[in-house]
């Protein structure tokens, strides 16, 4: 684990996407609302754009900001920007422009590729960052006119209101111009390849710096450890649901897809009976869900109206499935779901291996790039097997550090002999063969619809608002969504006439709609350490407590 594979500096993702758009010109790349896009065709309409941001004056180390829905313009983009050695900051396009302009002037980006419908948000702070440049794009764009014209004739499509400015590009535009002749020279470790933006621990996302080898090595570990001989090189069949502004989502759909000339079914949304046909039509093979998915499949009225038979390798990240979810599937379908598990700062972590039946609570055997060691919280030294600890995670292959963030960054990283471990924030416990079993994750995290939402990035808004003195944020469980968000505020005592609804949508104003409070309970004070800490971790417990007792009576 000391040593840096050779192999991995010499070979990126997209050049191994060039590769197999050499071997397998023809093949479908993508297929994208019915539409086909081969190798040789997404590999030049790549170039194609990475060569106009270059003309644009992106340079090498520059920040291009992602903030669309999955797509094929996505796709397109973001080998564009690898290409050129510029920097992948992905985005969710649910996000307010409250948000965006921070993360924005976090990361320094400069560029931003955006869906016509959220224009209005970019344009509303355009001024108040570093932006020079706004691609526009409409989720349409690169389909055939008559589909165009259906869309828009029956509303299918929507579509937003852009205003012509010096600083406003139009992505389609962009990809008439000649391809770049050759990519920048990388270096795979120095070289960032994305920013991305997670929870923070005291406030406002923060952001995680990602090289180019760091992506490689768990990509590689699934394409060659996980997958192996069970994936068929250039005639498989993998649909993309899962955002691709996910480190989870982002990895499988190049180590399963486009590392292997095998074709993505990309999904812009995840409409259960769209996705269901899809599999049906094109004959899926490789399935990456989210608890709250799986459910939604099995519990859907249509279901046994579609062929899903091709389905042979399905896996669950964003969470631990619930294990009534996994039998039933097992049940209906006759084949396992399989975890993955990991995080933005220490990418994938963990799978199951297929042929063996997963564990209940199992996230997985660690990949053989990540070295994971389970601790005591408190003095950080290895428990013994089989106990509940921490885990920490090291590779070297990924950057310790948050970016423009020390305090946060010492707070998560820590230094253990000599290597730089993350703490995960989740308690497991490692059998004698290596497989790590999920207990519970730390306080500070809720998993709200697969989502990881900050528990203090909500807390933050909250007391931003003039009349609120405290507040802590806790998840409930919910077996439908994973956990609810609850908020629990105390306010000022001149505070008069504040109710639950207008904190709430003084949230939604500023928050993406999966990280707003479901409700809020007013208390006179919260519980604290003697030195002033808030103790999350108690509220948290009282609120699964009343939930049991709820189900007793």
């Amino acid at each position: 684990m000391n040593e840096i594979n050779e192999e991995l500096q010499k070979e990126l993702t997209f050049t191994r996407f060039d590769k197999m758009a050499q071997k397998y010109p023809g093949n479908t790349a993508v297929i994208y609302l019915g539409e086909h896009f081969t190798y040789r065709e997404l590999k030049d309409l790549s170039e194609r754009f990475g060569s106009v941001l270059m003309h644009m004056g992106v340079k090498k180390g520059d920040r291009v900001m992602i903030y669309i829905s999955n797509s094929i313009q996505w796709l397109i983009a973001f080998l564009g920007i690898q290409k050129i050695g510029a920097v992948l900051v992905p985005v969710s396009p649910i996000y307010t422009s409250f948000e965006l302009e921070y993360m924005l002037n976090d990361s320094g980006a400069e560029t931003i590729i955006c869906q016509d419908t959220n224009f209005c948000y970019v344009k509303e702070i355009f001024d108040k960052t570093p932006l020079k440049s706004v691609i526009v794009t409409n989720l349409a764009d690169l389909l055939p006119l008559w589909k165009r014209a259906v869309g828009f004739l029956f509303d299918k499509i929507p579509k937003g209101k852009v205003e012509k400015e010096p600083w406003v590009y139009s992505f389609k535009s962009m990809l008439k111009h000649e391809p770049i002749k050759e990519h920048a020279r990388i270096d795979p470790l120095k070289d960032l390849s994305y920013i991305l933006y997670t929870g923070g621990t005291t406030g406002m996302p923060k952001g995680v710096p990602g090289n180019h080898i760091g992506m490689t090595s768990y990509v590689n570990d699934v394409t060659e450890d996980v997958a192996g001989d069970h994936l068929e090189e250039g005639r498989d069949v993998y649909i993309a649901i899962n955002p691709l502004f996910h480190i989870m989502a982002l990895g499988l759909c190049m180590a399963i897809g486009l590392n292997k000339g095998n074709t993505i079914v990309l999904m812009p949304t995840p409409l259960v009976d769209a996705i269901l046909s899809s599999i049906e039509r094109y004959r899926v093979r490789w399935f990456l869900g989210v608890p709250a998915l799986y459910r939604m499949v099995l519990e859907n009225d249509r279901l046994d109206s579609y062929d899903l038979s091709s389905l042979r390798y399905c896996y669950c990240g964003g969470d631990v499935l619930p294990i009534e979810v996994y039998n039933r599937w097992k049940e209906r379908f006759n084949i396992p779901i399989y975890q993955v598990y990991g995080s933005t700062e220490a990418g994938h972590v963990s799978y199951s291996r297929i042929g063996k039946e997963p564990r209940p609570g199992s996230i997985g055997i660690p990949l053989k790039s990540r070295e994971c060691k389970v601790v005591d919280p408190d003095t950080l030294k290895e428990v013994p097997p089989g106990e509940v600890g921490e885990l920490i995670v090291t590779s070297p292959y990924t950057i310790k550090q948050y970016w423009n963030k020390p305090e946060e960054t010492r707070q998560a990283y820590v230094n253990i002999n000599g290597k730089v471990y993350y703490r995960m924030g989740d308690y497991v416990r490692q059998n004698s063969d290596g497989e790590l079993i999920y207990v519970e994750r730390s306080a500070d995290i809720i998993k709200h619809k697969a989502y990881r939402v900050s528990a203090s990035e909500v807390e933050a808004v909250l007391q931003d608002h003039p009349t609120v003195i405290g507040a802590c944020v806790v998840g409930v469980p919910d077996k439908k969504v994973g956990e609810r968000i609850k908020a629990i505020v105390v306010l000022k005592e001149d505070a008069r006439g504040v109710s639950g609804s207008e904190l709430i949508r003084w949230c939604r104003d500023r928050l993406a709609p999966y990280k707003v409070p479901s409700y809020i309970e007013f208390r006179d004070m919260l519980p604290k350490s003697k030195v002033g800490k808030l103790l999350r971790r108690e509220i948290r417990d009282e609120e699964r407590r009343k939930l049991k007792e709820e189900k007793v009576i």
